[in-house]
Formats: structure tokens, sequence, C-alpha cells
């Protein structure tokens, strides 16, 4: 009998064929996260994404719309541009230079005549995709019929948090991207698992009631929130360790996990995006992007020194001391995760440790606690998807 991870098979979490299927069924029929609406704000500037098994550009027409195309030349199918950048007039294929206006319409090919007689361009325009924008942020979906994005949101629209994204200028120095050795839905896991938060993140988000969380799904998507300790929530614009992006009567953390994969981390103080991308079955890409109060660097650093106190008293410490600490014989650690006082390092590091555990065959899940119901109910909710297309 397969070994069970409550309500998917381990293999879920470690097979090729399972990830292909999730490639297919899940990733290559939803929205998927591309950017912030800065990215693709002229004429000529484009993005490209990797949506399941498309790969995705949207790009502005000379009319400053938004459009979006597969990245596939409509000649031999080598893919047009690469993950970012801005054209002048239009986008030429490295290989056999044959080139599209930014609308996507075929206006030229090398040694037409000669090579092809005549070509019918109105019939080989690049394929289109659909775009869309919520939430300051830039969504494709390989489907160009896909509809309004917020037919896929609409529902939980007003229940992410009071927000005004795109009011708020992107933290371009908290944007970083990086890799976790293990599957997609262990990270979307931890991610919702509400049972961990006293525990692994003992020393570094007890700022927060994990006891008064409020959480469920609507639809395929996950809502969450909690409201801030009393002692943080006294006299809270003192304590907060950057200038404040909602009202005072609205306290709290909002932590979302859209699917599949889109994480949105906002608090009082500033709105963040964690987006999950599946690379194999046993790695994840993640890439953080912030948006903090459009306020100058002086509100910023006197912000940070009002509240340096209250944190000093208040403490951010790692789960163990740093005598507690276990020699990592891994290459890419710089440490002990769990001394760090990184609230990433240690999912990530939580993350890790189960993926491997899944291959030995003396792994057995246990019991799971009320605070992990939204795990299961993922899991569910992905064998929905897959079940579809049979």
């Amino acid at each position: 009998m397969s070994r069970m991870l409550h309500n998917l098979p381990v293999e879920a979490y470690t097979c090729k064929q399972w990830f292909d299927r999730e490639q297919v069924n899940i990733f290559s029929k939803t929205w998927r996260f591309a950017g912030f609406m800065e990215d693709v704000s002229e004429p000529g500037q484009y993005i490209t994404v990797q949506a399941g098994l498309n790969n995705i550009f949207i790009i502005m027409g000379r009319d400053r719309r938004l459009r979006a195309f597969h990245n596939i030349c409509r000649h031999r199918g080598t893919q047009l541009i690469r993950a970012v950048g801005k054209t002048r007039k239009a986008l030429t294929c490295p290989y056999h230079d044959w080139t599209y206006d930014l609308e996507g319409n075929l206006i030229s090919v090398p040694d037409e005549d000669r090579e092809f007689g005549q070509i019918d361009k109105t019939c080989l325009g690049l394929k289109p995709a659909s775009v869309d924008i919520w939430k300051s942020m830039l969504f494709v979906h390989p489907d160009p019929d896909a509809g309004s994005i917020m037919d896929w949101f609409g529902h939980v629209d007003t229940r992410v948090g009071p927000h005004t994204p795109q009011e708020l200028p992107e933290y371009e120095e908290a944007r970083n991207t990086y890799e976790v050795r293990a599957n997609w839905k262990i990270v979307v896991e931890n991610y919702i698992d509400v049972y961990h938060l006293a525990h692994l993140h003992s020393g570094t988000l007890h700022m927060y009631d994990h006891a008064r969380a409020e959480y469920g799904f609507v639809g395929p998507h996950y809502l969450f929130w909690e409201p801030p300790v009393p002692e943080y929530a006294e006299d809270q614009d003192r304590k907060l360790p950057a200038p404040r992006v909602i009202p005072k009567d609205e306290n709290g953390t909002w932590v979302p996990m859209l699917f599949p994969g889109i994480g949105i981390g906002a608090t009082e103080d500033g709105w963040n995006v964690f987006i999950i991308e599946p690379l194999a079955p046993d790695r994840t890409r993640i890439t953080n992007r912030s948006r903090v109060a459009n306020v100058s660097a002086w509100e910023f650093s006197r912000q940070s020194m009002r509240s340096a106190g209250f944190w000093s008293s208040f403490g951010i410490g790692g789960k163990y001391k740093a005598d507690d600490a276990q020699p990592h014989n891994d290459p890419q650690s710089l440490g002990d995760p769990m001394t760090s006082g990184d609230f990433t390092a240690e999912d990530i590091y939580a993350c890790e440790q189960q993926q491997k555990s899944l291959y030995s065959p003396y792994y057995e899940v246990g019991p799971a606690a009320k605070g992990e119901c939204p795990v299961l109910d993922h899991q569910n909710i992905v064998l929905e998807w897959l079940e579809r297309s049979k």
C-alpha cells in the first residue's frame, strides 16, 4: 500500500509523474503572477513568466495597452524574448529574424520571396494569452479567453487586508529569490499550517496572537488573519518597525495563500508577496517582493529609531540558543537556521527536513492537529484539480 501524507500519497511530493500532472492541470490552467504593474509601464517594455507548460510574456503596445502572448515564434517555435527588457518597435526571433510588432502581428520575414514565395502574414501572428491586473500585480493565463481575473479573485478581493498596494511603492532592497529543496505543496502546507506558528516560530513571530487566528478557505483560496498580542497592540504606532500603511483601527496581519501558490503577507507597516514556483518534484523557487509606505527615507529612519527600544526588550530570537546550534555539513548553509532569529530560515529548514524524510521507508504521518486542517483542505483541492482532467 502506498504511504499517505494524510490525503495525498507520498508520491505526490516525490514523483515526476505527479509533478507533470500538476503542471498540466493546475499551473497551466490558472492565473499566474508575473510581476508588479510598474514592471511593464511604457511601450515596448516586457516581462516573461512560466505558467505551467507555457512561457508567456506581457508587453505594452504603442497604444499603451497591455497584451500577453505565448513566447513562441510562429516559424519554428523558438522563444522570442528573454526574461525582461525593452524593445523600441518590434520583437525579432533570434533564430531566423522573423519579426513581430508590439501588438503581436507578423510584419517581416527575411528573404520571404526567395525562401517561401509568399506568406500570408495575417495568419501567423503571435498566439495570445490573457493578462490582467489585481491589487497592483500583473497576472497571465495561458487561455486567451480566460475572462476577468475578478472571476478568480473576486470572492476574496475584500478579505485579504485593508491595504491599497497600488498606492505603495516597492521596497527594492527587500526583493529576493531563493530555492527550497522541497516540493511546492510542502511549501504551501507550511505556509498555511496554523499549528506550527507558536512552535517553530516561538521566538520570531510572537508579536501576533496565534490562538486568536481566523482562517479558512473560500473556494480554492486560503484566508488568514490574526491580531497583535496586547503588548504589541498597545500604543502600536511607537512599536511598528516601519511607517503605518493601514488605518489604526484595523491592526493585525493578513496572510492568505491564493491558489496555486500566491502568498500575501500584509501587516500594519507593509505589504508583501510570496510567489511559489514549482521547478521539480523536490525543488521550488520563491520570489518575495514588498511594498511600503509612500513616505521619505527620513520617516523610515525616524520610525526605526522610535521602535528600537520596544524591539530590544520584546526580543526576536531563534527557537534555540546559539550554544545549542548543531553543526551543518551542507556547504550552502550559513549556520543553524534554528538559532538565526529569521522565520523564513526556520520555514525553509522545516520544509527541507520534511522532504528528506518522505523518501524513508519508515516514514509515517501522524494525526492532524486542528490547526493543520488547512493542510488537509489544500490537499483535497489539489486532488480536485487533478481529477478534472480524467
